[in-house]
């Protein structure tokens, strides 16, 4: 055999090998919204681990249960999702319970988060199922030139004053909510028949004062500038609040004195994960300082290592919890989205 064909040789037979060492790697799939795992970090984890990762983004809850729930079960390791909706992924027996002395960046949380028994959704009986990650408050968001001060009421989206001059987001379940709290209504999450048909009458009437309703923090975006809309909903917070900033937008925000709603997104580890020393490495390492601290500068969202100025201490906040009957409110928030008349419900 020549030389140069043993050289040919070779590089073969250190191709296969490289192929061979690839396909080995374990991979750690990840199911999360854009923004929690971008790809400097993802390639960090990689290299640290020598492992693959396979990241799945969505856009909704809706879309997120879809994907966890498939046919078969989910197709993931780990998932991002907020307190409510974890609470229903552990009651379809979707999770596994984590085992926080692989976690030891717990420590690094702020007291509020450390405190898992106060937050529904992190345990069930007594097993920690659901780390927080980020948050924000689901305040108002206004045009600081259309207001001489700062509104201190979810009711300012009725004002008349604002008619056409109102931005909402696109949920059902997240309106009750809201539309309770400013009715000052205790529970928001569990509404009785006679409260559920009176928030039906001020959802419609909420529906005369918007423009129109927005699905993405970039769509409420474009939608608030191009519109010179007065005062909006931020489903989204702080991260929509940064989004109108970048954009050149005079905005403020406030928190409702009705106490206002608040999504915690949390890491847990599904069913199928295949590696679970793996998958809860992954939920150590977001809880890193320089990977947390990605979530304000980046996303303008807090994380739960450092305190938030935009969220004041003694402020009423009430983190999303499963309501009465998501169903029912999807239905009648289809109807009201459409304009049925009243009489049709």
């Amino acid at each position: 055999m020549t030389s140069r064909a043993i050289r040919l040789l070779a590089g073969v037979i250190v191709s296969l090998l490289c192929c061979q060492l690839v396909m080995a790697k374990d991979v750690l799939r990840v199911l999360a919204w854009p923004g929690y795992a971008d790809p400097e970090v993802v390639h960090d984890f990689e290299r640290r681990y020598q492992v693959s990762v396979e990241v799945t983004f969505v856009d909704s809850d809706e879309a997120l249960w879809a994907r966890m729930h498939a046919a078969g079960g989910p197709r993931f390791d780990v998932v991002a999702a907020n307190t409510a909706e974890m609470q229903r992924y552990h009651a379809a027996g979707l999770l596994l319970p984590l085992n926080p002395s692989l976690i030891p960046n717990l420590q690094r949380q702020l007291p509020r988060f450390r405190d898992r028994a106060s937050i529904p959704g992190l345990q069930q009986q007594g097993k920690l199922y659901a780390v927080p990650y980020t948050y924000s408050t689901m305040g108002i968001i206004y045009d600081k030139r259309q207001f001489a001060r700062p509104p201190d009421s979810m009711n300012v989206l009725w004002d008349p004053r604002y008619r056409h001059k109102v931005l909402d987001f696109n949920s059902g379940p997240h309106n009750f909510s809201f539309a309770a709290l400013a009715s000052g209504i205790a529970q928001p999450f569990q509404l009785d028949a006679a409260q559920q048909a009176a928030m039906v009458k001020r959802l419609i009437d909420l529906r005369r004062n918007v423009l129109t309703y927005y699905n993405l923090p970039e769509e409420a975006t474009e939608l608030f500038i191009r519109h010179k809309v007065a005062v909006m909903f931020g489903n989204y917070g702080t991260q929509q609040l940064n989004s109108l900033r970048q954009a050149g937008a005079d905005v403020g925000y406030a928190i409702p004195r009705e106490g206002v709603l608040a999504w915690l997104d949390c890491w847990a580890m599904t069913r199928a994960a295949r590696q679970p020393q793996l998958a809860q490495q992954w939920i150590n390492y977001m809880l890193e300082p320089s990977v947390s601290a990605l979530l304000p500068t980046r996303q303008g969202l807090a994380n739960t290592l450092s305190a938030s100025a935009d969220l004041p201490s003694g402020a009423r906040v009430l983190w999303l919890q499963p309501v009465e009957n998501a169903n029912r409110r999807e239905a009648l928030w289809q109807k009201i989205y459409s304009g049925d008349l009243p009489g049709s419900f």
